[in-house]
């Protein structure tokens, strides 16, 4: 799992770029803070990963998490984790 980060030059927004490597998922996910924890679907790519763009304000933190076939997961090289006690778990943190 990866995430690149893009600064714009004209306007203080963040171009994040989600790329998942999951060639066995039939659908990819990603969640958090940044969309009030709606699903935004990954477009599966001829490589066999799952990549999406998303926008967000700079200068912010986010948690977020992946829905894998329905299952959620953690980013490995997120920024830090935090906990979350409705969820009981740790939800990755993306900071910006």
């Amino acid at each position: 799992m990866s995430i690149t980060k893009q600064y714009l030059k004209s306007k203080p927004e963040c171009k994040v770029t989600f790329n998942i490597p999951a060639k066995e998922a039939s659908s990819v996910a990603v969640a958090g803070d940044f969309n009030n924890w709606e699903k935004v679907e990954l477009k599966k790519l001829k490589n066999g990963n799952f990549k999406c763009q998303i926008n967000m304000p700079a200068d912010r933190s986010y948690e977020f998490k992946y829905c894998i076939d329905g299952e959620w997961k953690n980013e490995e090289q997120a920024d830090r984790y935090n906990w979350n006690d409705y969820a009981a778990a740790e939800n990755s943190v993306l900071e910006l």
